[in-house]
Parts: structure tokens; sequence; C-alpha cells
């Protein structure tokens, strides 16, 4: 059984509304339905406030569920995550010294410029997007 299914029947049988519980933890009654139909999972510290809202173990709630874990684990992995933004800054950085010593090598020409153009607002995507990840 998945986690939506789970959450569902938790809150069914503790007597909840979507509203009330969208509510008590502060996320829009879609959310909840959204967890609820397994569209989207929610992240730890939701699950930590429904186990206390349904008064159900934490073990109930995710154990068996192999998405969950894996969203779960995803989300809280700083180390991969760490490795990841470091790997896009380094990226950035020779992007940058690659973009300085072609601009000396080669000569003034428009294709060139807006190729190494492309090729930086790529690199420079790719770290806000790890940037915006984190958060």
């Amino acid at each position: 059984m998945n986690i939506g299914k789970r959450l569902k029947d938790a809150r069914i049988e503790s007597g909840y509304t979507q509203e009330q519980v969208s509510e008590q933890i502060d996320v829009s009654r879609q959310t909840i339905s959204s967890w609820e139909n397994g569209r989207t999972f929610p992240d730890i510290v939701s699950v930590v406030s429904l186990n206390d809202i349904y008064d159900v173990s934490l073990d109930v709630l995710i154990k068996g569920d192999e998405k969950m874990l894996e969203h779960l684990e995803e989300s809280t992995n700083i180390v991969k995550s760490n490795k990841k933004l470091l790997s896009a800054i380094i990226a950035n950085i020779l992007t940058a010294i690659a973009t300085i010593g072609l601009s000396v090598i080669v000569p003034s020409n428009e294709y060139v410029l807006a190729g190494v153009f492309c090729v930086m607002i790529i690199a420079a995507s790719f770290l806000m997007h790890q940037n915006v990840k984190r958060i």
C-alpha cells in the first residue's frame, strides 16, 4: 500500500477533513489531496506533523513505500546536494575560463560570440537550478 492511501485512511479514521488537516499543518487542501492521490509526496516535516495529528507511527505511514522512501532520502541527502552544487560551480568557472581563452584565440566573430554566450547561459542555468533545488 502506498503512502497516499495510508494518509487518506489515517485521516478518515481520525475523523478529519482535508481542510482541517491542511489548516493544522499550514498547507493547502489541494496539497493534502495531492499527497493522498499519490501525485506528490509530503516532506519529512509534514510526515512528522501528520504522524502527530493522526496519532499513527511513522513506521505505519512510510514503511513499504519505496517511492516515498526514495523521495525522503533524496530530499534530505545534503552531501549529494552539495556535490552537485560544487560540480555546477566548477563547471561555471571552467566555462568562464574557456570563454576568456576562446575570445583571445578566435578573432571576433558574431557566431562564435553567440555560441559562447549560449554556453554561458546554459552553465549559469545549471548552477541556478542546483541552487533552487537546495531551497
